[in-house]
């Protein structure tokens, strides 16, 4: 009877290892804790496709900084564009969650002759940015996409920032369904999404950098919006709690060298759109 009632309790003991092992997630490939293995300044030396997060001499984000910055009196190379309402999806991607458009006619930026569809949008907090050493409470980021004869993209983001204070209209739309997808990689259906409740405003910066998460990918096309939005603490908070408990804190990168690139700051009449 000993030996039996030892058996069970070792039996028991191995499946509660197991359950716990399921329930925990995986360790995330890479992490935004500076103290950590995977943290920002290893991020380079965790795949060999990364490399430009150690060595790249072109990262994002920066300090958008009045010293630095040229200023440009008009909006020159950058038309204005119209965004239309589109059907999309909200994903949590486990750093972040993210709306993607199904289709390609959710509106588009042109850059110096060069169309950019809007592909998706997604969030960090706090901002990645600052400006003049300030850091903000969120940064929405609109990832645009260019096809090019060789079969790949040119990148083109454009970033806006919130501070704490009354809620985000855009946020307002999809925050009802951020309780649904609480699992890495899941996807909700969310109707039409109208990128135009971003208002945009009328002084945009503008530099050559990189994506901001693996693998750093560099020659991305920056502008920043210098109108600095509200949304409110709920809403961030809504965000943190669907993603992995590793990124909930933040999942904002640290500030990366300027490393005597241009930094414009276009000045406008109207709104972009």
């Amino acid at each position: 009877m000993q030996r039996i009632s030892i058996a069970i309790s070792l039996i028991s003991i191995l499946l509660c290892s197991a359950i716990l092992t399921r329930a925990l997630p995986d360790e995330p490939e890479f992490g935004y804790d500076e103290d950590s293995a995977n943290g920002p300044q290893h991020w380079g030396d965790i795949k060999e496709a990364w490399a430009a997060c150690k060595t790249g001499q072109m990262q994002s984000p920066i300090d958008l900084s009045r010293n630095d910055v040229q200023v440009i009196p008009k909006l020159w190379g950058l038309k204005y564009w119209t965004y239309n309402p589109q059907y999309a999806t909200l994903s949590n991607r486990g750093h972040d969650v993210a709306v993607d458009y199904l289709r390609g006619d959710a509106g588009s930026i042109d850059i110096d002759g060069s169309s950019f569809s809007l592909v998706q949008i997604h969030w960090h907090w706090p901002s990645e940015h600052t400006i003049d050493g300030r850091r903000y409470d969120l940064e929405l980021h609109m990832v645009h996409v260019s096809p090019q004869p060789d079969g790949t993209n040119k990148t083109a983001v454009v970033g806006v920032l919130y501070k704490y204070g009354s809620p985000d209209p855009l946020l307002s739309k999809v925050e009802q369904y951020l309780g649904d997808i609480p699992k890495e990689n899941e996807e909700e259906s969310i109707g039409e999404i109208d990128p135009s409740e971003i208002m945009s405003g009328k002084m945009f910066y503008r530099y050559i950098g990189s994506l901001t998460a693996p693998p750093c990918t560099e020659g991305i096309i920056w502008t920043i919006d210098k109108k600095i939005r509200s949304v409110s603490r709920r809403q961030v908070e809504l965000l943190k709690d669907t993603v992995l408990k590793p990124y909930a804190p933040g999942n904002a990168r640290p500030l990366q060298p300027l490393n005597q690139r241009n930094l414009q700051l276009y000045l406008s009449k109207k709104p972009l759109y």
